[in-house]
């Protein structure tokens, strides 16, 4: 039962980073840049593809490669192609991105971990590769190193919704609600309309049992996402 609830707990992470992350892709799809076309041609209707929303700068042919093994989840073959370029161009921030997402999918989550290493070390200010470094950290079951990577982040640049999510997600993997309740409040202080955050903090307070905050967190999930707060609902904190 308890590798069940592990299991169940980890594809739910999963689910709420590529739900933030969403977003986050879909404002790199909205502009009228000649890239934002290119992007928006070559990403399946009705799917936002975390990975190609990131490669701003790639040259048209390889985007539309990565996009063809993205789409057939060939990860493997991805990883191949990242390593291929890198071998050109070890300086390459987009390449290294690429190759981590890749083993990331796969499952190979010490590899991805340092591909992203190398993404914040050439691009230190790519607060999104951050958030990916620090979600193959908590995929490897090492939320500490998440924590500590999210504030290595933040003393870098100023936090995103994203990166002080994660830093909520990471803390709760470890127990430690409180922590966990200020970062997702820096969330949705950034980003109001961020469900995930919102749920997270419900959530936080619940494990505090701080009942008049829960509510109030509840009431502004409840506006964004009524499936998610009904989920939230049934957390909701017993009366002392």
């Amino acid at each position: 039962m308890t590798g069940d609830l592990v299991r169940r707990a980890q594809r739910a992470a999963a689910r709420s980073l590529r739900s933030a992350i969403a977003g986050i892709a879909l404002a790199a799809l909205a502009g009228c840049t000649p890239q934002a076309a290119l992007l928006a041609s070559v990403i399946p209707d009705g799917t936002v593809s975390v990975l190609l929303s990131h490669l701003e700068s790639m040259e048209q042919g390889n985007l539309k490669r990565v996009a063809e093994l993205e789409s057939r989840k060939d990860w493997d073959g991805l990883a191949r192609f990242a390593d291929e370029n890198l071998a050109k161009d070890t300086h390459n921030a987009d390449w290294w991105f690429v190759a981590g997402y890749a083993h990331s999918q796969a499952g190979r989550h010490a590899r991805a971990i340092q591909c992203y290493g190398e993404v914040v070390r050439l691009v230190p200010d790519d607060m999104l590769s951050w958030s990916q470094l620090a979600q193959a950290y908590r995929d490897a079951r090492q939320p500490l190193r998440a924590v500590h990577t999210l504030n290595q982040a933040h003393l870098v640049r100023k936090g995103t919704p994203l990166t002080y999510f994660m830093l909520g997600e990471s803390y709760s993997d470890l127990d430690r609600y409180l922590p966990a309740a200020a970062a997702y409040r820096e969330a949705v202080q950034l980003r109001t309309a961020f469900p995930r955050a919102w749920f997270g903090l419900g959530r936080a307070y619940s494990r505090l049992n701080r009942s008049a905050d829960f509510e109030r967190a509840l009431a502004s999930l409840h506006r964004l996402d009524p499936g998610l707060a009904k989920e939230l609902a049934e957390m909701r904190p017993a009366p002392r």
